[in-house]
């Protein structure tokens, strides 16, 4: 799989339900010590079912989600079938399942936490799902993890393939904490795993630099302003990330993100779409 099969749509906007997880009742957050043991009790406490979302998603005017792993109530087939339906329905592309647990470099939990994250694989491409994205590696970085990273990926990698989805990773915990392990990483994996740039995981005097250093690479994009109260975004921040992987040629989803201040999720996400939407022509 290439990696113009997961940007062939070119620029767009996308959100997701990380950005709505107040809007869900603030599900509780799972990984592999449970199993697929979901705390069902945490679910359908908030305003919008799961089921809701996609509808809801579209009629906001974006048709590209992204779906956290632990905002999924039920892996019942008919749950599963039924939650791909809505999103057919609203005409909304699931672009990528986010496993946002997991540590493929965990010295005691690593085949575990493989075998873990490959179960979400599967239900990411029962979903349609377009791509999975999964952590590198929270391990201290070092030859040896990266090396453990590269090969746990490609394993997951191939699992994706095998689901008919691209696997993804992300600028994100200790493995990838800098550009150096970013582009080692993948140019290891020669084009197996793709890259999803976040805006939040890295910040200092040289966040600019690192981030021009990996966009080019960038596959999707989690679009994240910060914000220092509810409405107060820093825009200029915000414009230097954007102006950044619009240089390198960025024609993949920009994936809005909130988790500022305040209840107001769907206020956050308009704020941010007026700055994204001039970097989508």
């Amino acid at each position: 799989m290439t990696n113009s099969n997961v940007t062939d749509q070119g620029p767009r906007l996308s959100v997701s339900t990380w950005s709505l997880h107040r809007q869900l009742g603030r599900p509780d957050f799972y990984g592999p010590d449970e199993g697929q043991q979901i705390p069902v009790a945490t679910h359908g406490r908030g305003e919008h079912s799961l089921l809701d979302l996609p509808a809801r998603v579209a009629e906001f005017g974006i048709n590209t989600l992204e779906l956290c792993h632990f905002h999924i109530p039920s892996l019942d087939t008919v749950y599963l079938n039924e939650l791909r339906s809505a999103l057919q329905a609203a005409n909304v592309e699931l672009f990528s399942l986010l496993i946002d647990h997991g540590d493929i470099t965990d010295p005691d939990n690593a085949d575990r936490d493989l075998a873990w994250i490959g179960e979400w694989i599967e239900i990411a491409g029962r979903l349609g799902a377009t791509c999975a994205r999964a952590i590198a590696g929270k391990a201290a970085p070092s030859a040896e993890t990266l090396e453990m990273s590269r090969n746990g990926l490609q394993t997951l990698a191939s699992r994706a393939e095998a689901n008919g989805i691209r696997l993804m990773t992300e600028n994100w915990f200790s493995v990838l904490s800098t550009p150096e392990n970013v582009l080692t990483l993948l140019d290891r994996l020669d084009g197996q795993v793709g890259l999803c740039l976040d805006f939040g995981n890295w910040g200092g005097e040289t966040k600019y630099a690192d981030f021009e250093a990996i966009a080019p690479r960038a596959e999707s994009c989690h679009t994240k302003a910060h914000f220092s109260a509810p409405g107060e975004m820093d825009k200029e921040d915000y414009i230097r990330c954007l102006d950044v992987t619009q240089d390198a040629g960025f024609s993949g989803p920009h994936t809005l993100i909130y988790d500022g201040p305040g209840d107001n999720e769907w206020e956050g996400l308009t704020i941010e779409r007026g700055v994204v939407q001039s970097y989508l022509k």
